[in-house]
Order: C-alpha cells, then sequence, then structure tokens
C-alpha cells in the first residue's frame, strides 16, 4: 500500500468514525456522555484536518478556489433548505 493510500484510507475512517459520534451524540440522553461524544467529534474533525493537511502538502489532494459566484449560489441553495421551527 503506497503513502497517498494510506492517507485516503486513514482519512475515509475518520469521517465514518465523525460520523458515527455524531448519530451517538444526538441520540445520547446523557449530557455528560453527549459532551464526550462531542468532543470526540471535534477531535476527529481535527484529525481529518491534519490527514488533510499532509496529503495536500504531498500533492495528493488539489482544491481550486471558489468564485465569489459559486460561494453564493452555494449559500442560497443551502438557505432554502433549511426547515423552518416553529
Amino acid at each position: 500500500m503506497q503513502d497517498a493510500e494510506r492517507i485516503t484510507d486513514l482519512l475515509l475512517a475518520e469521517k465514518k468514525i465523525s460520523t458515527n459520534y455524531d448519530l451517538f451524540a444526538s441520540e445520547c440522553t446523557n449530557t455528560k456522555l453527549r459532551d464526550t461524544f462531542v468532543d470526540m467529534i471535534a477531535q476527529s474533525h481535527r484529525t481529518q484536518t491534519a490527514l488533510f493537511t499532509a496529503g495536500q502538502q504531498k500533492g495528493w489532494y488539489s482544491v481550486t478556489q471558489a468564485q465569489p459566484q459559486q460561494i453564493s449560489q452555494a449559500a442560497q441553495k443551502f438557505e432554502n433548505q433549511v426547515p423552518s421551527v416553529q
């Protein structure tokens, strides 16, 4: 297994772990335990960022800068999807 594959595998695993922590936190009735899951989510996100940054520095992940119009369109799309709370 090459380094790029390892980083990608680790990044995908962290994303899945983070998703599970989020699910557990949202369904947890114990405040202390929920807070622990939220802390674990934050740590998982930091790990994801570190893995992505390492891969990006090696040239394995390229990111293009979004144009302001694209950002506005994306924001508008998601604003329209927010359910109203009553």
